[in-house]
């Protein structure tokens, strides 16, 4: 097993060694692979694109569609790059913007929650901890990978500059070490992704979809009353980003219920409308419907049925 990891490193940082330039040559190679040749996921995609901008044309849908997979390929080998990428270049090309708000926030002892999603580079994010004043300790929530190797490797790309990554099991218990340490941390949430049907609580209008959403995030926040802050995330151009913090509020916990859900995902959404290509449409984010999530639904218990859909619907004398 390690000597699969080491030969995967390897190869990667192999990879990793050659010019930007070439590495995006590489990517317009994988373009037309996955694109023209594989066409990865393209029904997916398109069905995404023409449900979430209906006002859009069929030639506006297909140039984000095709924008969309030049920017996936390029997101690729920009991840590779980071095996090798020194300081200096990823200062270059990811550039932070209200960093300010945030060293106050842990000046004053207070930790903070950063929204983020799935749109341009997220694995550049990691290099957050180059801007901020040092106070802090920066980490990133994330899902422990099911392959080992590629587990580790994650784990090292995305720790290379200084930020922790914490496994979502112990996100409770290592706030806790840390504010018993009087220790403020920076925590990265990408909160888009799909929550299980048994923690779905809360549905909204995202991207003109009914959508379940995680709001494991929000209680976390409210609950460590974590100052809370938005990433919006922009391409600038090929191989350079721009992430502005913006300020969402700093007392989370006289918010109310599911208020900084709503909030997050609306500025979510407006940076997607902003840079349509760059969010990550091959994600199934719309598999779980409210439908479903009717039928599997106990309303005597309160509990959501887990089991084989056409065997509760059965149970239930649904046809």
């Amino acid at each position: 097993m390690k000597a699969t990891y080491y030969i995967i490193h390897t190869t990667m940082y192999l990879i990793s060694l050659l010019p930007l330039w070439i590495l995006y040559r590489i990517s317009d190679g994988i373009y037309h692979i996955i694109y023209h040749i594989a066409k990865y996921r393209r029904p997916l995609v398109r069905k995404h694109l023409k449900d979430s901008f209906p006002e859009k044309s069929e030639t506006e849908i297909i140039k984000i569609e095709k924008g969309f997979y030049s920017w996936f390929a390029d997101y690729i080998v920009e991840t590779i790059k980071l095996f090798s990428m020194s300081e200096r270049q990823i200062r270059k090309r990811m550039k932070f913007k209200g960093t300010e708000e945030l060293d106050i926030c842990v000046a004053n002892g207070q930790s903070c929650g950063i929204y983020l999603g799935h749109h341009c580079n997220w694995e550049w994010i990691t290099s957050l901890p180059l801007w901020t004043t040092g106070k802090a300790h920066c980490a990133q929530i994330y899902h422990v990978l099911e392959n080992k190797q590629f587990n580790n490797l994650f784990l090292r790309l995305r720790q290379r500059f200084g930020a922790e990554c914490i496994p979502m099991a112990e996100t409770l218990r290592q706030i806790a070490r840390y504010k018993q340490d009087n220790q403020p941390i920076v925590l990265g949430y990408i909160s888009d992704q799909v929550p299980f049907w048994n923690n779905i609580h809360h549905w909204l209008d995202f991207l003109n979809h009914d959508t379940p959403v995680l709001t494991g995030t929000e209680k976390l926040m409210r609950s460590t009353k974590q100052a809370v802050f938005y990433a919006d995330v922009r391409r600038i151009r090929r191989g350079y980003y721009e992430c502005e913090l913006i300020p969402i509020t700093r007392h989370p916990e006289t918010t109310g219920q599911w208020e900084l859900t709503d909030t997050y995902f609306a500025m979510l959404e407006k940076s997607i409308r902003n840079v349509p290509e760059c969010y990550l449409w091959t994600h199934n984010r719309w598999k779980r419907t409210r439908e479903e999530f009717n039928i599997r639904y106990d309303t005597a218990t309160g509990k959501v049925d887990l089991g084989n859909l056409d065997d509760i619907k059965k149970r239930k004398g649904i046809k």
